[in-house]
């Protein structure tokens, strides 16, 4: 079940930043274990330093990505 999959996540030690993919195409980046809360049909995301919030049914979790260096995906250097 996802929901047990992202309680491995959160309980990690040392915890590693990852991030949910909704199936809408939307992320939702989790940095700290203590801005989610895993409820009985859904979660709640905080978003970091933010008042942002999103409730996310398990149902439309798509997928459990983790971060790399603190980015989800690598960034390209532009030319001059």
């Amino acid at each position: 079940m996802i929901a047990d999959t992202i309680r491995e996540r959160l309980e990690q030690v040392p915890f590693e930043r990852f991030q949910i993919r909704a199936s809408s195409g939307q992320t939702y980046p989790v940095a700290n274990p203590g801005l989610v809360v895993l409820m009985k049909s859904s979660m709640f995301i905080a978003a970091r330093n933010s008042d942002r919030a999103a409730t996310v049914p398990y149902l439309h979790i798509a997928a459990v990505e983790e971060v790399r260096n603190g980015h989800p995906r690598s960034k390209r250097r532009r030319r001059r």
